[in-house]
């Protein structure tokens, strides 16, 4: 049932990435609890993880926690540079890299014994040119699957390799708590503690049509697959987004119109140039909403053409914006969020003639992004968004 009888797909994934790379840049960090970012938790060190500090908590809990921690602002262009390095290191292991996100990916080393040494050594000195050329812990997960691989690196973390050697795939699974799963979030995880499913065997063993009955046919034979080990899906390259979005936490406080505006606007922007970074263009304008409740809503619209235009985005989601404002201020607003679906791998747009006599918006556009671009994401900004905070935008693999 496996892909392979040989461990020839490693993930490889950044220990505690910002953080490592904040104590790369600052050596009077290294051996000390460090939270990047003030408000929210956006990364922590494993000296600070170590004092319950976690990925997302706010600000005042991560230093009641730990109250020697240093805190320090997120610096993304380091990270963003940091990534870049670290996937040139990838890349000159093997070609077939699938990046999940900045900080990891899968590879396949099926093929290189014969040049390069079994995938245990292939993997060893990964990480060894990682630490060399960008000075930076990472751990490696080998093993016949994507989802074994996965597993083994956050069982090795941090600083760590670990190989499922072929024919102990189970024997390394199924003592492990079943969270490890993909698909095993809390309420999953509640519910099959509820019926004393501990572990991966716990699940493996009550086989396929229980589960089915207790989490529904699609859940329950994904997680009776993973928990034997199944796992058919090979290593992917080139594949690109399915759509471009960005999205903004508002905080508690009531929000006016003018504020969501804003935010919009700044989205938009964020979005479409992304996209023409890209070079993709979209048909589907989604807005998504969380409310003061937690509950959330999305709202979209298919455009006649696809494009990259920023006011064509943004008319489209003040048109969804309207539509849905009797809803925000029922109910408060405390997340927004805009994507751009449908996309065009090759960035085509209908041609339009000028009947007006206007010049194309697209060419603002473009100008505008060569400035940003040479000079900086702050060098221009809407006269609306002047004074205001427009949050952090996080780095992005490449499309």
């Amino acid at each position: 049932m496996f892909v392979s009888s040989e461990p020839t797909i490693l993930h490889a994934d950044l220990d505690a990435f910002y953080a490592s790379v904040e104590q790369r840049d600052d050596p009077s960090l290294r051996g000390r609890p460090v939270i990047v970012g003030g408000g929210v938790v956006l990364a922590c060190s494993y000296e600070a993880k170590a004092r319950g500090v976690r990925t997302a908590m706010g600000g005042r809990m991560a230093r009641a926690l730990c109250p020697d921690a240093v805190v320090v602002p997120p610096r993304m262009e380091a990270y963003s540079g940091a990534s870049r390095a670290v996937f040139s290191v990838f890349s000159s292991v093997t070609p077939l890299v699938e990046p999940i996100s900045i900080d990891e990916a899968f590879l396949d080393v099926a093929g290189l014994r014969r040049i390069a040494g079994p995938p245990s050594e292939i993997a060893a000195r990964l990480r060894r040119a990682v630490a060399d050329d960008v000075g930076l812990p990472i751990t490696v997960g080998v093993a016949a699957t994507k989802f074994l691989a996965k597993v083994a690196s956050r069982v090795a973390k941090p600083d760590g390799l670990l190989v499922v050697e072929p024919g102990r795939e189970l024997e390394f699974l199924h003592p492990l708590p079943v969270e490890v799963l993909w698909g095993v979030g809390e309420v999953t995880s509640r519910k099959l503690h509820g019926h004393g499913v501990r572990t991966v065997g716990d699940l493996a063993a009550i086989g396929g049509p229980t589960l089915e009955s207790l989490l529904g046919r699609a859940a329950g034979r994904h997680l009776d697959a993973l928990a034997h080990g199944r796992d058919p899906r090979r290593v992917q390259v080139g594949r690109r987004r399915r759509s471009v979005g960005a999205q903004r936490a508002l905080g508690r406080d009531p929000v006016s119109p003018e504020r969501a505006d804003a935010v919009l606007i700044g989205l938009v922007d964020r979005v479409t140039r992304r996209m023409r970074r890209a070079g993709r263009t979209g048909r589907t304008v989604t807005l998504r909403l969380r409310f003061a409740d937690y509950a959330r809503a999305t709202r979209s619209h298919t455009l006649a053409a696809a494009t990259d235009e920023t006011d064509a985005v943004l008319a489209a989601v003040r048109l969804l914006a309207a539509a849905a404002a009797p809803l925000i201020a029922e109910r408060g607003l405390t997340m927004l969020g805009v994507a751009v679906g449908n996309l065009d791998d090759e960035g085509g747009a209908q041609l339009e003639l000028p009947f007006a006599g206007d010049a194309h918006p697209h060419s603002l556009d473009v100008a505008v992004d060569d400035v940003r671009e040479r000079y900086g994401l702050t060098a221009l900004t809407r006269a609306t968004l002047l004074g205001r905070d427009q949050g952090l935008e996080m780095p992005m693999l490449p499309d």
